[in-house]
Order: C-alpha cells, then sequence, then structure tokens
C-alpha cells in the first residue's frame, strides 16, 4: 500500500462520518422550543404530536395547568422554519381520540420564530368541544320554547304561516335551489372576471368620489339642462319631426339624383385640386383684387356711363427713357421680395435719356388707345 493511499484512508472515514451525522442529525440547530398558553386542552398528552400542515414535526413535553389557563411546552425540529407571528391552535381530528398541537401558517418568507417563544392565549385556539354544542342546542330550544319565544304561540304561528305559504309549492321551492346552485357555480367559475370587475367599479366610485365638486356641479347642469328641454319639449318635438321630415326628402333627393351628384362631386373634386395647385396664384389674386376693382369703380363716371381714366402715357414715356432700369425695378418688384431681380436688371447696360425704339426719334402714340378711354382737352 502505499502512502497516498494510507493518507487518504482516513480522511475519507471521516468525510463519510462526517456526511452520515449531518444527514441523520440535521445542520446542528437541534430542537426549538415554544411555549403556548390555551385556555383549556382536552385530550392533548404529553407526547401528542406538534405539526405544520399536518406534517409532524416535533412533540408535546409538557401540559400544566396555570392559573385560569394551561401552559404546554413544545419542541419541534430546528430545520423547520416557522413565521415569527405564527399561531399554536388544538386540532381534533376525530371526536374521540388523542388531539395534536397545529403551528400556522405555514412558513413562505420573513422573520422566523427564534428559540423558547412565547405564544399567549390571544395567539393559540381550541375547538369547540361537544358539550358546548349541546348546550347551546339547550339553550336554543329553552328560547324557542313555550318559556321564551313562544310563550304566546308567535313560534307556532310561524310556523303555521311558512307552512301555509310554501304548501304545493314544494316543485318550485326545489327549482329555486337549483337555479341558486348554478347562480353560485357560475359565480364561483367567474371569480376572477368578477373580482376584476368589482376591483374596476371600485376605481370609478374612488375616481367619482374625489371629483365629488365636478360631479355634484355636472349633476346640477344636466338637472338645468333636463329643466330646459322639459319647457321646451313641444317645440323640441315639432324641431325633431321637421327633422325627420327634411332628412326624408333629402335621402329621397339624393337617391333620384345619384348619377348626377356623383358627376358634381367629381367635378367639385377637380376644381377643388385645381385650386390647390393655383393657391399661390389664387392668394395673390385675393389681395389685389380688391384695390383692383376699388380702381375700377372709381373710373366709372355715372353721368356718361363710361370708364373715365388717366393712362398716363407721357409720363410713362418720360420713365422708360430717362431710368428704364427703375423701370424694369418697378415691374418686378411684386414678384422679386428678396430684389435679386431688381440687382441683376440695374447690372445691364441699358442706355439712359435716350430714344425707346429702333429709330432716331420716338414713335407717335394715341393717348386714347385707340379709343378706349377718353382723353380730356
Amino acid at each position: 500500500m502505499s502512502t497516498l493511499q494510507r493518507f487518504l484512508g482516513p480522511l475519507i472515514a471521516v468525510a463519510v462520518l462526517a456526511t452520515a451525522a449531518f444527514v441523520f442529525l440535521g445542520d446542528g440547530d437541534g430542537k426549538k422550543t415554544v411555549t403556548a398558553y390555551f385556555p383549556r386542552t382536552v385530550s392533548l398528552y404529553e407526547g401528542s404530536d406538534v405539526r405544520v400542515l399536518g406534517v409532524p414535526v416535533g412533540t408535546v413535553d409538557t401540559v400544566v395547568p396555570d392559573g385560569t389557563s394551561v401552559r404546554v411546552t413544545m419542541t419541534y425540529d430546528g430545520d423547520i422554519k416557522v413565521p415569527a407571528d405564527a399561531q399554536a391552535m388544538i386540532v381534533a381530528p376525530s371526536i374521540v381520540g388523542d388531539r395534536y398541537v397545529q403551528l400556522s401558517p405555514a412558513y413562505s418568507s420573513g422573520e422566523v420564530m427564534q428559540d423558547d417563544a412565547v405564544l399567549a392565549e390571544g395567539s393559540t385556539a381550541v375547538p369547540l368541544e361537544l358539550d358546548e354544542i349541546y348546550g347551546s342546542l339547550d339553550r336554543l330550544t329553552v328560547a324557542l320554547g313555550p318559556d321564551g319565544a313562544n310563550s304566546k304561540g308567535a313560534l307556532n304561528d310561524l310556523l303555521q304561516v311558512t307552512a301555509a305559504n310554501f304548501g304545493g309549492q314544494g316543485a318550485k321551492f326545489h327549482q329555486t335551489i337549483e337555479d341558486f346552485s348554478r347562480l353560485s357555480q357560475t359565480l364561483d367559475d367567474n371569480k376572477d372576471e368578477l373580482f376584476g370587475s368589482t376591483a374596476e367599479l371600485q376605481k370609478f366610485v374612488s375616481t367619482l368620489a374625489r371629483n365629488d365638486g365636478v360631479v355634484r356641479r355636472f349633476n346640477t347642469s344636466l338637472a338645468s339642462v333636463s329643466t330646459m328641454l322639459a319647457g321646451e319639449r313641444t317645440d323640441l318635438a315639432k324641431a325633431l319631426d321637421n327633422l325627420g321630415t327634411a332628412l326624408g326628402e333629402v335621402g329621397r333627393f339624393v337617391r333620384q339624383n345619384r348619377t348626377i351628384l356623383t358627376k358634381d362631386i367629381r367635378g367639385l373634386n377637380r376644381v377643388a385640386k385645381v385650386l390647390v395647385k393655383r393657391r399661390d396664384e389664387l392668394d395673390e389674386t385675393l389681395r389685389v383684387a380688391p384695390v383692383a376693382l376699388n380702381n375700377l369703380q372709381l373710373t366709372y363716371n355715372p353721368d356718361a356711363g363710361t370708364l373715365d381714366t388717366n393712362a398716363n402715357v407721357g409720363n410713362l414715356e418720360q420713365e422708360i427713357v430717362s431710368n428704364p432700369s427703375l423701370f424694369l425695378c418697378s415691374l418686378v418688384a411684386a414678384n422679386d421680395p428678396n430684389g435679386d431681380l431688381c440687382d441683376l436688371v440695374q447690372s445691364l447696360p441699358l442706355p439712359r435719356n435716350a430714344p425707346f425704339g429702333t429709330g432716331s426719334a420716338m414713335q407717335p402714340y394715341d393717348p386714347s388707345l385707340g379709343g378706349l378711354v377718353e382723353v380730356g382737352e
């Protein structure tokens, strides 16, 4: 046997023993103790189970009277996590037989119960005993008997009236119970949707509550409108009747002229497209048309029925001859907001103070523009 084998043999044995001790003895926490106080502990003894979710995790160590309550000391496995706010309840699995202590609820998250924890009577519960049930039934029969509610025959009258009301209605009563059963089943199958609707309704009601002033003003305004409509209901009824008649006439007109209306709408569509394409020219027309119409109105002579205007051709000729660059700039000024075209015209080598034409003298002109306008003497 080699030296390495002699060294590893004891080491492996120690590891195996440590693993076995961890498996059989737990993680080293051992047992935890909890003391609980109960008002009574019928059929609970030393050695009774301590359970979590019905699974045994420990045992009852002592059951000792302590004044008007009973002190129960229990131990449970240290590796079992129990919530710090857990309660201890005595559970009776049957009417006759031993009982056990249930620690509830099961742990999910948060702090755990520490060792030597104490649970007061407010954190414990005991089952209802059979003699208490018998006592409650006895008190009920006494309360309903001849010394109680039936001292003057009230209970007999109630039973007789109930029997008379339900007499011959057994089938309907049975059907009502079946319908209620189906309703309960339907509500159970749709509980998520029902609770969701209730939650949304709660949000809506909360919103109304937060905006109580606005809701009140809305209700007041709605009431005012309702009052006004109630006062004008006759006129409103007539208006609605006339509106119905008018809509009927419009409907008949549309049906009778469907083809023509289709053509008109298509033509209107083309006109609209032309206006959209020519919107710049239309804008300019709308901008200069009022001035042009005003000038045209001023040239009209109502006494003679003529348009009296002065073409001012002589001044125009003088302006062209004296400064042709300025004349050309005035012509393009409307479409030259930046002055680029005017700068270009002024850069041209145009003659000044010279006849504007092909000959050495200006061609004669007709001030009346061929008789279109009247020229004064």
